[in-house]
């Protein structure tokens, strides 16, 4: 095995993972403390990725776009709360699912509209455009070492909320017993809204970063909610430690089979049978992963202590 590919693919499988939790973590506030499967949550991540193309165009610099979105992409999450999520809170799942199903289809409707059948290419600085050596025989995108270093932020600064903020404590108070919450004289329907919003903007953020690699398009964020739904339920529903390593593994797994499970096959199976077999299989390690740790451990690896 070459070792620069091996160090190569696993940041790509670091940053794949970042990217996962970003969206992964707000779905499970989301889902964790409201109870509420909000499957228009990857729509967010691809308006995040087009609203942030919009701004690069007219700021003509990305970090300053990137900036300004992420407001503006809580605000809209503060607004499906408002109007679709809230009157569906006390419906059952299903009623949630036909809901933001529909609201996928509004979004994806809406943004076809405004921004045409065609993804937008983001230009990037040209402090990010670049290469960097990591060591003599490894060199890796600069934007790349961004969206991991940016995701980390992300992830520290989430962390800080729910730890070690009144407001964290609110939430995790939430997540436990939302009816006492409630009695003690907290506005549980603000908090909800703040869990919303946050969750929007860490969605929109993973939306932003990835689209100058991929660009926005129509439908981005329908593949990686159901990839993100596997995470939170390898790692704990409401559990954000759990979003965090099942999203590192889940982005892990899913990079390192790609690039080398053909290999491996090769040492026991002919070279078009390990070529043919091995994309497939890579494309379901993650959902076999998920089969198996719903039936060892339903609860996930890391659930939340206070349930």
């Amino acid at each position: 095995m070459d070792y620069t590919l091996f160090v190569i693919q696993l940041l790509n499988g670091l940053q794949l993972g970042i990217l996962l939790f970003l969206v992964a973590s707000g779905l499970t506030l989301v889902f964790g403390i409201l109870d509420f499967v909000n499957l228009a949550h990857g729509s967010v991540y691809m308006l995040g990725a087009f609203i942030c193309a919009s701004l690069t165009f007219a700021l003509g610099n990305f970090v300053y776009a990137l900036l300004i979105s992420l407001p503006i992409v809580a605000v809209i999450g503060y607004g499906f709360e408002r109007l679709i999520a809230r009157p569906l809170y006390e419906r059952d799942h299903l009623d949630h699912v036909l809901g933001t199903f529909g609201a996928i289809l509004v979004m994806d409707t809406l943004a076809h509209m405004i921004w045409g059948p065609a993804g937008i290419a983001i230009p990037l600085p040209a402090a990010l455009d670049g290469q960097t050596q990591l060591a003599p025989d490894i060199v890796v995108p600069t934007f790349r070492l961004a969206i991991i270093s940016a995701g980390l932020i992300a992830a520290a600064g989430l962390y800080w909320l729910v730890n070690h903020t009144r407001t964290g404590m609110l939430i995790r108070a939430g997540a436990s017993n939302r009816t006492m919450v409630t009695a003690l004289g907290i506005d549980i329907q603000a908090l909800f809204s703040f869990v919303f919003a946050i969750g929007a903007a860490l969605a929109g953020l993973a939306g932003m970063l990835i689209a100058p690699i991929t660009e926005a398009s129509l439908g981005m964020g329908n593949n990686i909610i159901i990839t993100a739904f596997v995470v939170i339920i390898v790692g704990g529903i409401g559990s954000m430690k759990g979003a965090f390593l099942a999203a590192l593994l889940i982005g892990m797994i899913d990079t390192l089979g790609r690039a080398f499970l053909d290999d491996i096959f090769k040492i026991f199976m002919s070279s078009s049978v390990a070529e043919n077999s091995a994309p497939a299989i890579s494309s379901m390690s993650i959902y076999l992963i998920m089969a198996l740790i719903l039936f060892f451990r339903p609860q996930g690896l890391f659930p939340p202590k206070l349930r």
